[in-house]
Protein backbone atom coordinates (compact mmCIF):
# COMPACT_ATOMS: atom_id res chain seq x y z
CA UNK A 1 0.00 0.00 0.00
CA UNK A 2 1.28 3.57 -1.01
CA UNK A 3 2.24 6.02 1.79
CA UNK A 4 -0.41 8.75 2.79
CA UNK A 5 2.31 11.46 1.53
CA UNK A 6 2.61 9.92 -1.63
CA UNK A 7 -1.41 9.33 -2.57
CA UNK A 8 -1.94 13.02 -1.28
CA UNK A 9 0.82 14.02 -3.59
CA UNK A 10 -0.64 11.90 -6.76
CA UNK A 11 -4.21 13.89 -6.28
CA UNK A 12 -2.63 17.11 -6.19
CA UNK A 13 -0.19 16.42 -9.20
CA UNK A 14 -3.85 14.72 -10.71
CA UNK A 15 -5.64 18.14 -10.36
CA UNK A 16 -2.57 20.26 -11.26
CA UNK A 17 -2.93 17.98 -14.51
CA UNK A 18 -6.72 18.54 -15.00
CA UNK A 19 -6.11 22.29 -14.90
CA UNK A 20 -2.76 22.71 -16.54
CA UNK A 21 -4.91 20.42 -19.91
CA UNK A 22 -8.34 23.20 -19.26
CA UNK A 23 -5.89 25.98 -19.79
CA UNK A 24 -3.78 25.15 -22.27
CA UNK A 25 -6.79 23.60 -24.67
CA UNK A 26 -8.50 26.84 -23.91
CA UNK A 27 -5.75 29.29 -24.78
CA UNK A 28 -5.36 27.20 -27.97
CA UNK A 29 -9.23 27.10 -28.62
CA UNK A 30 -9.07 31.16 -28.23
CA UNK A 31 -5.94 31.37 -30.47
CA UNK A 32 -6.93 29.50 -33.41
CA UNK A 33 -10.98 30.36 -33.23
CA UNK A 34 -11.35 33.54 -31.29
CA UNK A 35 -13.94 31.40 -29.11
CA UNK A 36 -14.22 30.37 -25.77
CA UNK A 37 -14.60 26.41 -24.85
CA UNK A 38 -18.02 26.50 -24.51
CA UNK A 39 -18.44 28.43 -27.96
CA UNK A 40 -16.27 26.47 -29.58
CA UNK A 41 -18.27 23.08 -28.11
CA UNK A 42 -22.06 24.30 -29.72
CA UNK A 43 -20.47 24.71 -32.79
CA UNK A 44 -18.82 21.01 -32.75
CA UNK A 45 -22.36 19.77 -31.04
CA UNK A 46 -24.20 21.50 -34.12
CA UNK A 47 -21.89 20.05 -36.72
CA UNK A 48 -22.62 16.84 -35.09
CA UNK A 49 -26.60 17.02 -35.17
CA UNK A 50 -28.12 20.13 -36.42
CA UNK A 51 -30.62 21.57 -36.42
CA UNK A 52 -31.29 21.32 -32.73
CA UNK A 53 -33.41 22.77 -30.50
CA UNK A 54 -31.88 25.15 -27.79
CA UNK A 55 -33.23 22.53 -25.17
CA UNK A 56 -31.47 19.57 -26.64
CA UNK A 57 -28.47 21.53 -26.68
CA UNK A 58 -27.94 22.86 -23.31
CA UNK A 59 -28.97 18.82 -22.25
CA UNK A 60 -26.07 17.39 -24.58
CA UNK A 61 -23.91 20.69 -22.55
CA UNK A 62 -24.97 19.70 -19.22
CA UNK A 63 -26.16 23.51 -18.81
CA UNK A 64 -29.29 25.78 -18.02
CA UNK A 65 -31.08 26.85 -21.25
CA UNK A 66 -30.99 30.73 -19.80
CA UNK A 67 -27.50 29.88 -20.21
CA UNK A 68 -27.31 28.33 -23.33
CA UNK A 69 -28.67 31.50 -24.62
CA UNK A 70 -25.71 33.89 -23.80
CA UNK A 71 -23.63 31.31 -25.59
CA UNK A 72 -26.21 31.30 -28.36
CA UNK A 73 -26.39 35.50 -28.57
CA UNK A 74 -22.61 35.72 -28.98
CA UNK A 75 -22.13 33.47 -31.28
CA UNK A 76 -25.04 34.67 -33.53
CA UNK A 77 -23.47 37.68 -33.51
CA UNK A 78 -20.38 36.31 -34.95
CA UNK A 79 -22.01 35.15 -38.11
CA UNK A 80 -21.06 30.98 -37.05
CA UNK A 81 -25.09 29.96 -36.27
CA UNK A 82 -28.58 31.24 -37.18
CA UNK A 83 -31.68 30.71 -34.88
CA UNK A 84 -35.58 30.14 -36.52
CA UNK A 85 -38.69 29.38 -34.63
CA UNK A 86 -40.54 25.89 -35.98
CA UNK A 87 -43.51 26.46 -37.95
CA UNK A 88 -45.61 23.87 -35.67
CA UNK A 89 -44.78 25.55 -32.10
CA UNK A 90 -43.52 29.13 -31.87
CA UNK A 91 -41.51 28.63 -28.70
CA UNK A 92 -39.74 25.75 -30.23
CA UNK A 93 -35.79 27.41 -31.50
CA UNK A 94 -34.04 25.45 -33.73
CA UNK A 95 -30.30 26.31 -33.90
CA UNK A 96 -28.15 25.44 -37.27
CA UNK A 97 -24.44 26.16 -38.30
CA UNK A 98 -23.89 28.72 -41.04
CA UNK A 99 -21.57 28.09 -43.81
CA UNK A 100 -18.96 30.32 -41.85
CA UNK A 101 -19.72 28.02 -38.41
CA UNK A 102 -18.82 24.50 -41.05
CA UNK A 103 -15.82 26.30 -41.81
CA UNK A 104 -14.47 26.73 -38.68
CA UNK A 105 -15.19 23.80 -37.08
CA UNK A 106 -13.20 21.78 -39.84
CA UNK A 107 -9.98 23.43 -38.75
CA UNK A 108 -10.83 23.95 -34.83
CA UNK A 109 -9.14 21.35 -32.11
CA UNK A 110 -11.18 19.10 -29.93
CA UNK A 111 -12.67 21.04 -27.19
CA UNK A 112 -11.41 19.53 -23.86
CA UNK A 113 -15.48 19.82 -22.28
CA UNK A 114 -16.69 17.36 -25.08
CA UNK A 115 -13.47 15.04 -24.32
CA UNK A 116 -14.60 14.90 -20.48
CA UNK A 117 -18.54 14.39 -21.03
CA UNK A 118 -17.83 11.93 -23.56
CA UNK A 119 -15.66 10.07 -21.70
CA UNK A 120 -17.69 9.86 -18.83
CA UNK A 121 -20.66 8.99 -20.52
CA UNK A 122 -18.74 5.97 -21.21
CA UNK A 123 -18.43 4.89 -17.37
CA UNK A 124 -20.71 2.85 -15.35
CA UNK A 125 -22.98 3.73 -12.86
CA UNK A 126 -20.59 3.08 -10.19
CA UNK A 127 -17.71 4.42 -11.51
CA UNK A 128 -19.57 7.98 -12.08
CA UNK A 129 -20.54 7.50 -8.25
CA UNK A 130 -16.92 7.15 -7.49
CA UNK A 131 -15.81 10.36 -9.13
CA UNK A 132 -18.87 12.15 -8.19
CA UNK A 133 -18.41 11.71 -4.25
CA UNK A 134 -14.46 11.66 -4.44
CA UNK A 135 -15.01 15.52 -6.43
CA UNK A 136 -17.79 17.00 -3.79
CA UNK A 137 -15.08 16.08 -1.26
CA UNK A 138 -12.50 17.94 -2.72
CA UNK A 139 -14.86 20.38 -3.38
CA UNK A 140 -16.05 20.33 0.62
CA UNK A 141 -12.24 20.30 1.57
CA UNK A 142 -11.41 23.49 -0.12
CA UNK A 143 -14.53 25.32 1.00
CA UNK A 144 -16.69 26.38 -2.37
CA UNK A 145 -19.23 23.62 -1.89
CA UNK A 146 -21.76 26.94 -2.05
CA UNK A 147 -19.95 28.46 -5.11
CA UNK A 148 -21.95 28.38 -8.04
CA UNK A 149 -20.53 26.53 -11.23
CA UNK A 150 -19.33 28.60 -14.10
CA UNK A 151 -18.72 27.47 -17.76
CA UNK A 152 -14.69 26.42 -17.65
CA UNK A 153 -12.58 29.46 -18.51
CA UNK A 154 -15.50 31.95 -19.19
CA UNK A 155 -15.31 33.73 -16.28
CA UNK A 156 -13.14 34.33 -13.04
CA UNK A 157 -14.31 32.58 -10.35
CA UNK A 158 -15.11 34.39 -6.94
CA UNK A 159 -13.68 31.97 -4.07
CA UNK A 160 -13.77 32.74 -0.42
CA UNK A 161 -10.73 33.29 1.12
CA UNK A 162 -11.31 31.13 4.22
CA UNK A 163 -9.83 28.43 2.41
CA UNK A 164 -6.22 28.45 0.58
CA UNK A 165 -5.75 27.27 -2.95
CA UNK A 166 -3.15 24.60 -4.28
Amino acid sequence: MRKKTDLIEGIIDDIRRIFQALTEQSRRVGYETNLTGPQLWVVKLLKETSPMKVSDLARRMYLHPATMVGLLDRLEVKGLLKRTRSEDDRRVVYINLTEQGRELEVNSPEVVQNLLAKGLEGLAGQELSVISESLGQIVHLLGVQDVPPQLIMTAKIKVPKTKELL
